[in-house]
């Protein structure tokens, strides 16, 4: 990329600049704009349009914009894009449409970027323009610690479902199945529930001491699982084993033995997969009632020290734990909520679904369940891994539509 860049530097070509500024950090490419072909990138942090302050948001827009260009080249970007996190096209007021043009106008300005007025759209209108072609419309799908579907129209988002938060929302998100994973735990401590190796496991990872877990300090309830799901958990579940850990979407759930598809899904569609089907409450891991509520006493805290999104970081001890019926139900259940999302937006047969997040990627715990729910539907499903092509697509479009 870098021979490259230099080439351009001596060509004299129009360029442009795309950015991918989410929740978690800021990413910027440098491209052509006659061919979209990358020349450079940066990355700075945060850069949600509705969280992150504006004089923040526009110091990491300016950190990734200037290591993406270097200053020798400034004065030849021709368009610049930006898919912001907390941000849409929808209206010209919309707060976080106009927190994210102020940043990124003063970002610009700062490194001496004269590019006419940027292009401001959310960051899920961004990661649909990276699937193949650019697509103008269809349905987009975010699933990693959010989810939010929404019905792309003209390159704009024109319907939402859900992306709600964690307190209203998020429904088959990681921030879900996490949440999802600690009330099983809960659930089986207090006899409400099934017994689930999501006690143990949950119970490790916040520090809960070893001998008021289930089966005491010999970590019993770990053993009951088949030895490649232990093995799994013990390598820190890489995404390859991962994947071979989770069963195919198609067939019957283990938890009930309810189908798969998204007609198992209430209309309700809220709660936790374990609170609405339980199995049977009968549990034989040597695990008595003192010791239960120590395991209550020191896990309830563990939560509750921290935001609550944080819960999104267990979603992976419910991959581990695959072979556990009840971490079974949660990832189907978590897979129907998504499709019941795309539902919502009233798919014609055949529309195009772009998604991106880390639950649905190549090898992602809920690639396949949803998948199999999609294809009930007559959906094609396209995998993005961000919005960075997006942008610079969106870019290159308001250079065309300028000359």
């Amino acid at each position: 990329m870098g021979n490259e860049l230099n080439q351009e530097r001596q060509g004299g070509s129009s360029l442009v600049v795309g950015l991918d500024a989410g929740g978690t950090r800021t990413r910027a490419v440098l491209a052509t704009a006659a061919d979209g072909r990358p020349l450079g990138e940066g990355a700075a942090g945060p850069g949600n349009a509705l969280t992150v302050p504006v004089p923040q948001l526009t110091e990491h827009l300016a950190e990734a914009v200037g290591q993406a260009v270097p200053e020798p080249v400034r004065d030849r970007v021709v368009a610049v894009a930006g898919g912001f996190a907390g941000a849409t096209d929808a209206a010209a007021d919309e707060p976080g449409r106009r927190n994210a043009l102020a940043a990124l106008t003063a970002a610009l300005r700062r490194l001496g970027i004269e590019a006419g007025p940027p292009v401001i759209g959310s960051d899920i209108e961004a990661a649909f323009a990276s699937a193949p072609g650019a697509p103008a419309d269809g349905l987009a799908l975010v699933a990693g610690t959010g989810a939010v579907a929404m019905r792309i129209t003209d390159r704009r988002g024109t319907a939402t479902v859900d992306g709600d938060g964690w307190l209203l929302g998020d429904d088959g998100s990681g921030f879900w199945i996490g949440r999802a994973a600690v009330r099983a735990a809960l659930r089986m401590a207090d006899g409400r529930g099934a017994p689930t190796v999501l006690a143990e496991l949950v119970g490790r990872e916040l520090g809960v001491p070893g001998d008021v877990l289930p089966g005491g300090a010999s970590g019993g309830a770990v053993r009951r699982l088949s030895p490649d799901v232990v093995q799994c958990g013990a390598e820190g579940a890489s995404r390859e084993a991962r994947r071979e850990a989770v069963p195919p979407a198609s067939g019957p759930a283990a938890a009930g033995g309810q189908p798969a598809g998204p007609a198992r899904t209430g209309a309700a569609g809220t709660g936790s997969p374990v609170d609405r089907h339980p199995l049977p409450p009968h549990d034989d891991t040597p695990w008595s009632r003192l010791h239960r509520e120590a395991y209550r006493r020191h896990l309830l805290p563990a939560v509750m020290a921290e935001p609550p999104i944080r819960l999104a970081r267990l979603a992976p001890l419910v991959v581990e734990a695959a072979g556990d019926a009840v971490a079974l139900a949660i990832l189907d259940e978590a897979a129907d909520q998504l499709a019941e999302s795309i539902r919502a937006l009233e798919p014609r047969p055949g529309e195009r679904v772009v998604a991106t997040g880390g639950l649905l990627g190549p090898g992602g715990p809920l690639t396949s369940r949803l998948e199999a729910r999609l294809q009930t539907l007559g959906l094609p499903l396209d995998w993005v891994p961000d919005g960075r092509r997006g942008a610079v697509a969106l870019a290159r479009l308001a250079h065309q539509g300028r000359t």
